[in-house]
């Protein structure tokens, strides 16, 4: 990152712009909508300088930039559109002590302004270090679309509010009274104008002011494969608003970027033979954060419902008297299957799938061997790697033939991903040098693979 983004204030301080032309012209409809005394020095101004001047929106100097022009400014813009002007106007404000911005052009400059959604007092500032100013107007584009006019509105009456606000408690209590207002109470009154907003505000302060002391939640929060992309919508808001976030060892660095920025992040990671926190501390983690008020998303990777020990987090919570709530996600065995290009249930082929562990709490774990090794059975087997060479020879003992397609996909959906191509036979060398996350495809080959393979050796 060489340009540190940041928002400067502006409110009565002085700002000069140097040229007279189109540059100028857009730069100063950017600046006319601050609070900062402008300056324009141009020999010949714009018909739109000369009448923003004449309306007293900005202070006009008719002729070639000086020494001292600049001096108090706190920045400046070199807007000429010719470059020994502009490389004049660089040298005289610098030496008068303001930072200077040439207009389009990135190497001569001291700052930059980025691209900018208004919703005053909501502004949004888009930049990509001057390396695809296409790209940044395309996502000023989205976002304005995407970004409701009455978003300031909300914002500005919230401002108002502030002080009567004050009078709950600072922290969590706090922080989910402004949620509720601009999450819900806010944009559902917004279409009534400011005197709805502020109607919505008072009723939501006495809701909130005249509770007991509100106890803690659990959100229980799949944070699927890995991709941030295949996060739920749900799974986002809960990040977004949460106190404390507890996580797995497989959540992606790039889900946890999610979170609030002020929750603290703790990491209670588990490996299978190797080290782990103890589900019994996971379970006191979230018992101690939410009997405090707190907003806790238990986060877990993939789907909580599938391998995730949920029931034993969910007793605990309940024997604290906690409420909580489950967040499903999106589960590696899906994640792994579409990455292959397959589906876990075909017609004639399979109309059941099983989602099998290799290794439970007291070693490998034993399954109905002589279902799976049926032909055309599916199964998606999560913690197998430790387990392949048991598992392979408990298969082939009941029948499985070694031909039999076996997809090994790692770190399903994240850019490290990989998927090999295996058989029964040959599994357990295949996973000699996996060393991330695993899930095993029983009976299922990549598409491709699959093509290139007569029907009758992938055993479907």
């Amino acid at each position: 990152m060489n340009h540190f983004p940041v928002f400067l204030a502006l409110e009565g301080r002085r700002v000069l712009v140097a040229g007279g032309g189109d540059a100028a012209v857009a730069k100063l409809r950017l600046l006319l909508k601050t609070t900062a005394r402008i300056t324009v020095v141009a020999r010949d101004p714009a018909p739109e300088i000369a009448a923003w001047a004449s309306a007293g929106k900005l202070t006009l100097i008719r002729r070639a930039q000086e020494p001292g022009d600049a001096l108090c400014c706190v920045i400046a813009y070199g807007a000429h559109e010719d470059a020994a002007l502009d490389a004049r106007t660089l040298r005289l404000a610098s030496a008068d002590g303001a930072l200077v911005n040439i207009v389009d052009n990135l190497e001569a400059s001291q700052f930059i302004t980025p691209a900018i959604v208004d919703r005053d007092p909501v502004v949004i500032a888009i930049g990509t270090e001057g390396a695809a100013p296409v790209l940044a107007r395309r996502i000023k584009a989205e976002m304005e679309e995407r970004l409701p006019a009455r978003l300031g509105l909300l914002a500005r009456v919230g401002k108002t509010f502030r002080k009567a606000a004050d009078v709950l408690p600072m922290g969590a209590v706090r922080r989910r009274f402004w949620a509720d207002y601009y999450d819900e109470a806010g944009p559902r009154a917004a279409e009534g104008g400011e005197t709805a907003l502020r109607a919505a505000l008072h009723t939501l302060l006495d809701t909130h002011a005249s509770a007991d002391a509100r106890p803690g939640h659990v959100d229980l929060v799949g944070a699927g494969p890995g991709d941030p992309e295949l996060l739920t919508l749900r799974a986002r808001r809960a990040l977004d608003r949460a106190d404390v976030v507890i996580h797995d060892r497989l959540v992606a660095p790039e889900i946890l970027e999610l979170a609030r920025r002020e929750a603290l992040i703790v990491d209670a990671g588990k490996e299978g033979f190797g080290p782990s926190t103890a589900q019994a501390d996971i379970n006191a983690l979230m018992v101690d954060h939410a009997a405090r008020g707190l907003h806790v998303v238990r986060l877990k990777a993939g789907d909580p419902t599938v391998f995730g020990r949920l029931d034993e987090e969910i007793e605990a919570l309940d024997a604290a008297g906690l409420h909580w709530s489950i967040v499903p996600g999106i589960t590696a065995a899906s994640a792994a299957t579409a990455t292959i290009g397959q589906s876990l249930t075909r017609r004639q082929r399979n109309g059941s799938v099983r989602f099998l562990t290799g290794h439970d709490m007291k070693g490998f774990a034993d399954q109905d061997w002589a279902a799976l090794a049926r032909p055309g059975e599916v199964a998606a087997i999560y913690m197998g790697k430790r387990a392949a060479r048991w598992m392979q020879g408990r298969l082939m003992m009941h029948g499985c033939a070694p031909h039999t397609p076996v997809t090994v996909v790692e770190n399903a959906s994240r850019p490290d991903q990989t998927v090999r191509a295996a058989t029964l036979a040959t599994l357990p060398d295949t996973l000699s040098d996996v060393t991330g996350p695993a899930v095993l495809m029983l009976g299922l080959a990549p598409r491709a693979a699959a093509r290139a393979l007569p029907e009758r050796e992938i055993a479907l």
